[in-house]
């Protein structure tokens, strides 16, 4: 990302507020329906809280609103990423509020450049993700400020891509992550509401410069094409959102599946077992086995490629040698196995 200037603290104006007095109980009733949704979770209720904030609306609304929920149980993580001359801004701002509202905060400093041919978007992500893992307290969840608007752009862009069900899935309100777990409270709520909120408690927030900087996908498609969908489908983050939470469940029967065909060829999957299986069957497994185990996924053409090899492993000599993802999956005996590349 390119150095940008110090942003400024903005407030919300009026035509952003729902209602007066209405953003904050909003934001309140968000978190206490994800609070009920995760009660048959017996980890749902941790004894510490911990808020990834940015310096932004939505993170800094969410930090306040479990504050409020959570009194004395609340910490917030800040990770500071170096990328730009904002970063030192917004590390302030989130230091300020955490002592405004008595909060403790954990704040780490990474580095993330890219590797060769690695975006810069995921080069930040996975940095972000790890750093927060290492912040969090132990047994706690971490808390992300992830909105409506965020899983639209995050649909489109999976479709523009050409992703399947798990792309299709988009974000999830709940997973884990290097041994910790992260939740998304408020993927239904309109950031509008958040801008609001904080308004209505007299507070500031920091635009990040990079959201608008059109180099980055996200960026073009909430400047571009997600306005023109909206004024031409009233109501179309609730569609998207929708989209994804039926990408999710057919993903999860799809796992399920899975999991039952692994369970008969076995895990690495014997080449004879999988051959009894049809050929979307076997991508399905295939696809669960490298996913769950190796944490990779193949390409279509791959996969395809993969698919052939498979169906023609019919001799003990028969050889299989395949690229997939930065590893191979190859023949050993009876069976397949993966190694990544050195």
């Amino acid at each position: 990302m390119a150095d940008s200037p110090t942003p400024k603290p903005k407030r919300a104006t009026s035509a952003e507020a729902p209602g007066a007095g209405s953003a904050r109980a909003a934001c309140r009733a968000a978190l206490d329906a994800w609070v009920r949704r995760s009660a048959d979770d017996s980890r749902a209720a941790p004894t510490t809280v911990a808020v990834a904030c940015s310096g932004g609306a939505d993170s800094l609304a969410l930090l306040q609103t479990a504050a409020e929920r959570w009194p004395g149980a609340v910490v917030a993580l800040h990770v500071h990423h170096g990328l730009q001359a904002a970063a030192d801004a917004f590390e302030a701002h989130v230091r300020g509020a955490a002592s405004r509202w008595e909060l403790p905060v954990r704040v780490a400093h990474v580095s993330a450049r890219p590797a060769p041919g690695e975006s810069p978007e995921d080069a930040a992500r996975r940095a972000r993700y790890r750093a927060l893992a290492g912040l969090a307290p132990t047994g706690a969840v971490v808390l992300l400020g992830h909105h409506a608007a965020d899983q639209s752009e995050t649909v489109l862009l999976a479709l523009s891509r050409g992703a399947g069900l798990p792309g299709l899935a988009a974000m999830p309100v709940g997973f884990e992550r290097h041994g910790v777990r992260f939740a998304r409270p408020w993927l239904g709520l309109d950031p509008a509401v958040t801008r609001a909120a904080l308004r209505e408690a007299g507070e500031s927030w920091i635009d990040d410069p990079s959201n608008a900087d059109p180099r980055f996908t996200r960026n073009r498609l909430r400047q571009h094409v997600l306005p023109g969908w909206r004024e031409a489908f009233p109501g179309a983050d609730a569609a998207l959102a929708r989209t994804a939470a039926h990408a999710a469940q057919a993903q999860r029967l799809l796992d399920a599946l899975a999991r039952e065909d692994l369970a008969r060829t076995g895990s690495p999957p014997a080449i004879a077992a999988l051959q009894t299986l049809d050929r979307d069957r076997q991508a399905n497994a295939l696809r669960h086995w490298l996913r769950t185990v190796h944490g990779v996924a193949p390409s279509a053409a791959q996969l395809d490629e993969l698919l052939d090899q498979v169906a023609a492993c019919r001799t003990r000599g028969h050889r299989l040698h395949l690229r997939v993802a930065a590893g191979h999956v190859v023949r050993d005996g009876e069976r397949l196995s993966y190694t990544p590349s050195v």
